[in-house]
């Protein structure tokens, strides 16, 4: 008996074991700008929407299972195998697109959390946003990253009140079930360009770098791990573990943001507060499971969400900046062993600030940024794709079949949605 406990427990904790890179990413995909867009779709067309997750979970997968796989495989990170197969400018253009989402992005994510604070506790709100950069900046320095997303992580659970609410918020199961098979919305540019943006918060651009440099992280860091490329006999056990990383991290990620729909569906849609324009009346959406304390509870969901969030959006602008210049990098590293990588890192965080401070609304902020995402998106998922199916790059380990297939249906929805709602834009 205490044999097979002892092999269940290291079966237990080898499976959890398989649970690092994919996970983080999905928590983080759950960023403030997520919560934001859930939450305007399910206000503004109820349970009319809910297809999209069902189709963004198995497309979300594919991208980020290619951008893990370059990176297991080849040991380096997208933007350096990206120049190993095109011209340096064109590498340069898909990092500068990147690092513009990604500062629009942390703009956005730092106004919410610096809005949620001074409703909370007071102060200016500019005061807020220099603080919450200032802050993460820090521990991204100072404290290593492992232990920083142990201690986040944490905070993340209180985005499980919305599932709660599904159980509790009176939500129409029959509309629910039906939004999710059939489109139940009328289209017109608003809805095409919530689409969009729900697309672009769930597929985001930095998700695909962030993957893939913490697989090459994970090589460095455990010794008998070696790219696959070079190793191919550890191809078995590794791809496996992607697979289940990847899925299990973009299940949660996609399963959080549907019950964020539902909440607000139930919550605010159902009595007619269809325009959210505020992280007040979005915390409306947690009333039937917190009462008064609703709002407590969507600041913490905003804060540990954005706190988690903020190193990976600075983190994969500065990873792929510092693969297209040669520069030592990693969040692991000390700030001496790698200063142009930190110096990277805090020009992201301090024009993310800026864009904070700017005097945005926080709620549309976040709701453009997703947009921003979708349309910074597509050229880079492109490359995705190339890379990954790139033999010369990938050696006998090109994503192939199935995978391949989800991979380029993401691309090309991306790009399709893109086109639609600035069609919708440009003729009306």
């Amino acid at each position: 008996m205490k044999n097979e406990a002892t092999v269940e427990q290291k079966t237990k904790r080898s499976w959890i074991k398989t649970l690092g890179p994919g996970l983080i990413t999905g928590a983080a995909d759950d960023d403030p700008s997520g919560i934001a867009t859930y939450t305007q779709a399910g206000a503004k067309f109820g349970y009319g929407l809910g297809w999209t997750l069902l189709i963004t979970f198995p497309l979300m997968v594919g991208i980020q299972l290619a951008s893990a796989r370059i990176g297991r495989t080849t040991g380096k990170g997208l933007t350096a195998a990206f120049a190993e197969m095109f011209p340096r400018s064109l590498v340069g253009i898909m990092v500068a697109l990147l690092v513009l989402a990604n500062v629009i992005n942390l703009g956005a994510d730092i106004g919410a959390m610096a809005e949620v604070s001074r409703i909370a506790l007071g102060g200016p709100e500019a005061a807020w946003v220099i603080g919450f950069g200032t802050v993460s900046l820090g521990l991204q320095a100072w404290l290593p990253y492992r232990r920083y997303v142990r201690i986040l992580k944490w905070l993340t659970l209180a985005l499980f009140s919305y599932a709660a609410v599904a159980l509790v918020a009176g939500v129409d199961w029959k509309a629910a079930a039906l939004g999710v098979v059939v489109p139940q919305i009328s289209w017109n540019t608003e809805t095409i360009k919530m689409i969009v943006a729900l697309l672009g918060t769930t597929i985001s651009p930095y998700l695909f770098f962030w993957q893939a440099a913490q697989e090459v992280e994970e090589i460095e860091r455990v010794k008998s791990d070696q790219p696959l490329k070079r190793a191919p006999q550890q191809a078995t056990k590794h791809l496996r573990r992607l697979k289940i990383d990847t899925w299990v991290g973009m299940g949660f990620s996609n399963a959080i943001a549907y019950c964020m729909i539902l909440a607000a569906a139930a919550t605010l849609h159902s009595h007619g507060a269809t325009d959210v324009v505020s992280t007040t009346q979005a915390a409306e959406a947690l009333k039937p499971v917190a009462g008064s304390a609703a709002f407590a509870l969507f600041a913490l969901g905003i804060l540990g969400t954005g706190l988690l969030a903020l190193p990976v959006l600075a983190g994969s602008a500065a990873y792929a900046c510092a693969e297209l210049f040669g520069i030592r990098r990693g969040l692991d590293k000390a700030p001496n062993a790698a200063p142009a990588f930190y110096a990277i890192l805090a020009a992201a965080m301090v024009l993310g600030v800026e864009v904070g401070i700017s005097g945005i609304d926080p709620m549309k902020a976040l709701v453009w940024s997703a947009v921003v995402n979708s349309v910074m998106a597509v050229p880079i998922m492109m490359g995705v794709m190339l890379a990954s199916t790139n033999k010369k790059l990938m050696g006998d380990l090109v994503l192939t079949g199935g995978w391949r297939f989800l991979g380029w249906c993401a691309t090309g929805a991306m790009a399709l949605a893109c086109l639609a709602w600035g069609g919708s834009a440009v003729w009306g």
